[in-house]
């Protein structure tokens, strides 16, 4: 299947806005394009998207899986209409890694969650896994190993919305929205309306955010 569709131009980004809770890096429209780049690359990678499955990796990584699989499609129904249009939810799966993780010794409390295949499961497929933040790399090498005892894709590739640095283990992306060069003592915070709120329960615009090593209760993507 072709997938001629051309790749909307990178447009740069404003300058980054600074305020008492951190430094404004990807604008909700930054990381909607960026979503529109990844899932072009991931169709152009890989032919076509009717061989995919999307596990995200929770909390965010989910709903980006979600918004990945609207967009591509959305790409396949314009490459070929004459093509029954993909059910996007079909696509996604979620995958907790509690349980994989080599820290767990040192939170013993984690709460383990949900794990989630799409119908046809994962064997013969390309799966795309799909985080907010890569940062060490232990979640990755986590969710492979999860994947191996859920069933044998034909491949596995990974797509993260922001790429921090300081690998601990040697792991890729395939796929990245930003590149986003991070001390260590910064903290890197992805919001998203479906999972985040205001105090008063309202969904909080999507954003990604740095908040330096004070802001004691950011939330510090260790994926």
């Amino acid at each position: 299947m072709s997938s001629g569709a051309a790749v909307p131009a990178s447009r740069p980004s404003p300058a980054p806005s600074t305020s008492p809770t951190g430094t404004v890096v990807l604008t909700a429209a930054d990381i909607s394009r960026a979503l529109t780049r990844i899932a072009h690359e991931v169709v152009e990678r890989n032919k076509g998207a009717t061989d995919l499955v999307l596990l995200g990796i929770p909390t965010r990584g989910v709903p980006l899986a979600l918004r990945l699989a609207e967009r591509l499609a959305a790409i396949e129904s314009a490459n070929d209409p004459a093509v029954t249009p993909l059910d996007p939810a079909t696509l996604v799966g979620e995958l907790d890694v509690t349980m994989y993780r080599d820290d767990l010794h040192r939170h013993p409390t984690r709460s383990i969650g949900a794990t989630r295949l799409p119908a046809q499961g994962i064997d013969g497929k390309v799966v795309v896994l799909v985080d907010d933040v890569l940062y060490s790399g232990r979640t990755i090498r986590a969710a492979l190993d999860a994947i191996s005892d859920l069933g044998r894709p034909r491949a596995v590739q990974l797509a993260a919305l922001v790429d921090r640095g300081h690998r601990e283990v040697p792991i890729r992306p395939d796929f990245v929205g930003k590149n986003l060069p991070t001390s260590t003592s910064e903290r890197v915070r992805v919001r998203l309306s479906e999972v985040d709120t205001t105090d008063g329960g309202a969904p909080q615009p999507d954003a990604v955010v740095i908040l330096g090593a004070s802001a004691g209760t950011a939330r510090e993507a260790r994926a």
